[in-house]
C-alpha cells in the first residue's frame, strides 16, 4: 500500500498582512503623503496634542509658532509648528487634511513638488503672518494685539499651498469651483474668526493661486471661462453663504477682527433676511433677470454702507473719536458687506448669463396680441418654419408680432442692430408683409436692421423687396428616406457602431427634462466642461445648451455604458413642416447641442447621429439637419461668396475663432454623413449697413467681447 502525503499548502494572507500590503504600496506612490503623516502622529503622541492644548503647557512657546515664540528666541518653530496643533480638534483635522489635500496634490504634482510647496508654502505662510500681525499689533488694534499674544499650529498652510498649486490642473469647470471654495473659506474665516491660521491661509492663497499655473507647469490646460450655469451657480452658492452666516452669527456669536459677532439682530429680522437671500439664490440659479436685478441692487447698498461705515470708523480713529462711535454690530455688518461687495462684482462680471425672463405666461398687449416664447412656440405650431425656427422660443429673443399675433418675428438687439434669427414665422404670403414690419420696427427704434440665416426662399423674397443678401452659412441636411449606412462612404459611421458595441454602449432616445438627476447632472457635467476648456466665453444666439435642451419638445440623444456612464450627448431641435389636415407636424430634426466627454469613446459623436438618423426614420421623419457652423462653409460657397466688408469680417472671425470652437472643422466633420448642403443668407438693407452688422452678430454669438475686439476684426 502505498501512503501519499498531503499537498503542501501556503497559508492564506491575513487581513491585517492585506492590509498593510495596500498601505505600504499606498506610501510608496505617495512618499511625501505618507512621511507627513508619520511625523505628524509622532509628534502628536510625543506632546499630547492629540488630548489637550500645547498652548496651555508651559514649555508651549518652544514648539507651536507664533509672536511669543519668536520673542523667546524660538526661530525653529516655524517649522515645528506645523506638526502640531494649539487644540486637540486641530490636531485631527489636520491629520485629514494631509490625508485627502497631500494625498491628491502629490499625485497630480509628483512628490518633488509637492515636498518643496508643502515646506515652503509652511514656512513662508508662518513667517509673514508672525510680522504682519506683530506689525498690526504695534498700532494697538485690539484683535491684533489678541492674536500677537495667541500661539498657533498646525500644517493647514502647507496644505492649502499644495491644493491651490494643483487645482491648475484641473479640468473646467471643477478648477474654478475648487479654487472658489479655497478663496470662500479663507475670506470668511478671516472675517469672522480672525485665528492666526486664518491669516496664514489668506497670505498663501495671495500667493499660490496666481502662481499655481506657471508651478505646476499646467500650460497644456485650457484657461477656461464660466458657463452660463457656472456663473448662475456660484452667484446662488454665495447668496447661501451669506444667509447661513448671517444666521450662524446669532446662534453662536464669537469674536473677530472686528469685535463680537453679535448684534442687536432679532431673530424675526435675521429670518427674513436669510429667506430673501434663499429667495434670490434661487432666482439667481434660473438665471432670472429679476433676481440678478435686486442682487445687484443689494450688493450695491450693502457696498456702499461698508465703505461709509469703514470710512467713520477711520476718520473716527484719526480724530481720537472712537468712544463717541457705536461699534455694536460692526463685526457683522463689515463683513457681510465684504461678502456682498464680492458678490456685486461676480453678477456684473456675469450679467449676460442672468437675462432669462419670468416663466409665467405674461400677457402683454402689443398690437392687441401677446408676446413671448409661447407666441413663438404657437407661431410654429400653426405655419411651421426652418431648421433653426426652434430657436426662436429661447427666452434672450425678444419678438415683433405681425398683424393679430398670428405671426412673429425673433430678434436681439447687439450694438444698435436688430438682428433676427431665420425666417419670419408667417404664412408664406405674409412674408413681404412680416419683413416691411421688421423694418419699421428697427428704423423706428434707431436700430439697424438685418436677418441672420434666413433660407433661399426668404433671400429671394427679400431681393424682390429691395433688400440685400450675403451667403453667410450651409445648412447640412441628411435626408432620411431610404438611408442605409451602406458603401465605402460609410466606412466611419459603421466603424463607430463597431466600436460602441464592443465597449457596451447603447443609444437612448429620451426627454432630458424626464430623466433622472442623475443622468441630468451627467450630461451638465459634459457640457460644462466642454464650455470651460474652450478657453473664450461662452457662444450664444443659435448655439443652446443644456437649459435649451430640457425643453419638453426638445430630445436628446445619450450614449451610454452598461455602469449607466454618459460618454456623449446630442440634442434635437423639432422642426415643423407642411403635414395634413391639422396643419404642420414634426417633418424633421435639427441637431443643437453635440459633446462628449474628454475621457469617453472617442467616436461617440458619429455613433450618437448616426443613431439618431435610424431613429427618427423608423419614426417617419423626413431629414435631418446637422445645422449651419457659425462663420464657416464649404470651399464651393467660398469662392462663390462676394468679398465685400462683412464677408471679410465673418471669414477672420471663423480664423480667429477656429482654434477655441473649431466650426470649420465641425463642418467638415459633417461631410462624413453625406449630406446636401442648403445655403443660409443674411439679409441686409444695403452695403453701408454692413459695417454695423457685422459688429452686431459679432456681439449676438460673443455678447462678452468688446467692441474694440470687434472692431479690430473689422480693420484686419
Amino acid at each position: 500500500m502505498t501512503v501519499t502525503a498531503p499537498p503542501e499548502t501556503t497559508p492564506a494572507p491575513s487581513r491585517t498582512g492585506e492590509a498593510g500590503a495596500r498601505a505600504l504600496a499606498v506610501a510608496r506612490r505617495r512618499p511625501v503623503t505618507a512621511v507627513t503623516l508619520l511625523l505628524l502622529v509622532v509628534a502628536g503622541v510625543a506632546t499630547g496634542a492629540f488630548w489637550s492644548p500645547v498652548a496651555d503647557r508651559t514649555w508651549g512657546d518652544a514648539i507651536a509658532h507664533g509672536v511669543p515664540s519668536i520673542a523667546a528666541g524660538h526661530p525653529w518653530t516655524v517649522l515645528t509648528g506645523a506638526l502640531v496643533s494649539a487644540h486637540p480638534a486641530g490636531a485631527w483635522v489636520g491629520l485629514l487634511l494631509v490625508a485627502l489635500g497631500v494625498g491628491w496634490g502629490e499625485g497630480r504634482l509628483g512628490s518633488r513638488r509637492t515636498a518643496v510647496l508643502l515646506v515652503a508654502g509652511q514656512v513662508a505662510a508662518v513667517a509673514v503672518t508672525i510680522a504682519l500681525v506683530a506689525a498690526l499689533a504695534a498700532t494697538g488694534w485690539a484683535w491684533a494685539v489678541g492674536v500677537a499674544a495667541s500661539l498657533g499650529g498646525g500644517i493647514s498652510p502647507g496644505v492649502l499651498a499644495v491644493v491651490a498649486v494643483a487645482s491648475a490642473t484641473l479640468a473646467a469647470p471643477w478648477r474654478l469651483r475648487l479654487r472658489l471654495v479655497l478663496v470662500g473659506v479663507a475670506a470668511v474665516g478671516l472675517l469672522f474668526l480672525g485665528h492666526l491660521a486664518d491669516v496664514e491661509h489668506v497670505l498663501v492663497l495671495a500667493v499660490a493661486l496666481p502662481l499655481g499655473r506657471r508651478i505646476a507647469r499646467a500650460g497644456e490646460v485650457p484657461s477656461g471661462r464660466p458657463g452660463r450655469r457656472e456663473w448662475r451657480l456660484v452667484a446662488a452658492a454665495g447668496l447661501l453663504v451669506i444667509a447661513v452666516i448671517r444666521v450662524l452669527t446669532l446662534v453662536v456669536p464669537v469674536v473677530g477682527p472686528l469685535g463680537d459677532t453679535a448684534s442687536d439682530s432679532t431673530v424675526t429680522e435675521t429670518v427674513i433676511s436669510a429667506v430673501v437671500s434663499l429667495l434670490l439664490a434661487e432666482g439667481l440659479r434660473r438665471g432670472r433677470r429679476i433676481a440678478w436685478v435686486l442682487g445687484l441692487c443689494l450688493g450695491a447698498l450693502y457696498t456702499l454702507l461698508g465703505l461709509f461705515v469703514i470710512g467713520a470708523v477711520v476718520f473716527a480713529q484719526i480724530t481720537d473719536q472712537m468712544d463717541q462711535i457705536e461699534l455694536v454690530g460692526l463685526a457683522v455688518f463689515v463683513p457681510n458687506a465684504v461678502l456682498w461687495s464680492a458678490l456685486l462684482v461676480w453678477l456684473v462680471a456675469g450679467r449676460h448669463a442672468f437675462a432669462v425672463p419670468s416663466r409665467r405666461r405674461l400677457r402683454r398687449r402689443e398690437n392687441g396680441a401677446r408676446t413671448g416664447p409661447e407666441v413663438a412656440r404657437d407661431a410654429l405650431h400653426r405655419h411651421g418654419g426652418s431648421t433653426l425656427s426652434w430657436m426662436t422660443t429661447w427666452p434672450e429673443n425678444r419678438y415683433l408680432t405681425h398683424g393679430t399675433a398670428d405671426g412673429i418675428t425673433a430678434f436681439r438687439v447687439h450694438a444698435g442692430v436688430a438682428v433676427a434669427l431665420g425666417d419670419p414665422i408667417v404664412a408664406p404670403a405674409d412674408r413681404a408683409a412680416a419683413l416691411e414690419d421688421f423694418r419699421a420696427m428697427a428704423e423706428r427704434a434707431g436700430w439697424v436692421p438685418c436677418l441672420f440665416s434666413a433660407t433661399a426662399e426668404l433671400a429671394e423674397q427679400a431681393r424682390a423687396d429691395g433688400w440685400r443678401t450675403l451667403q453667410v452659412a450651409e445648412d447640412t441636411l441628411i435626408d432620411l428616406d431610404g438611408l442605409e449606412f451602406k458603401g465605402k462612404p460609410w466606412q466611419n459611421v459603421r466603424s463607430a457602431f463597431n466600436r460602441a458595441g464592443k465597449a457596451g454602449i447603447t443609444h437612448r432616445m429620451v426627454r432630458l427634462e424626464e430623466e433622472p438627476r442623475a443622468v441630468v447632472a451627467q450630461v451638465r457635467a459634459i457640457s460644462e466642461e466642454w464650455v470651460g476648456d474652450k478657453g473664450l466665453p461662452e457662444m450664444g444666439f443659435t448655439l443652446g445648451g443644456v437649459e435649451e435642451a430640457l425643453d419638453p419638445e426638445v430630445r436628446t440623444g445619450l450614449a451610454v455604458d452598461a455602469e449607466g456612464t454618459i460618454h456623449g450627448v446630442t440634442s434635437w431641435l423639432p422642426v415643423y413642416g407642411p403635414g395634413g389636415a391639422g396643419g404642420p407636424e414634426v417633418v424633421g430634426w435639427t441637431l443643437d447641442v453635440m459633446r462628449r466627454r474628454q475621457d469617453g469613446f472617442r467616436a461617440v459623436v458619429e455613433y450618437l447621429i448616426a443613431s439618431a438618423c435610424l431613429t427618427f426614420q423608423e419614426e417617419g421623419a423626413r431629414f435631418l439637419s446637422l445645422s449651419g457652423a457659425p462663420l464657416a462653409r464649404t470651399e464651393e460657397a467660398e469662392d462663390a461668396a462676394s468679398h465685400d466688408v462683412l464677408d471679410r469680417v465673418l471669414d477672420r472671425m471663423g480664423a480667429l475663432l477656429e482654434p477655441y470652437y473649431g466650426f470649420r472643422s465641425l463642418h467638415q466633420f459633417k461631410a462624413k454623413f453625406q449630406p446636401r448642403y442648403a445655403p443660409m443668407y443674411l439679409v441686409h438693407r444695403d452695403e453701408a449697413d454692413l459695417p454695423r452688422v457685422g459688429l452686431g452678430i459679432g456681439r449676438a454669438y460673443l455678447p462678452d467681447a468688446g467692441v474694440r475686439d470687434l472692431v479690430a476684426l473689422v480693420r484686419k
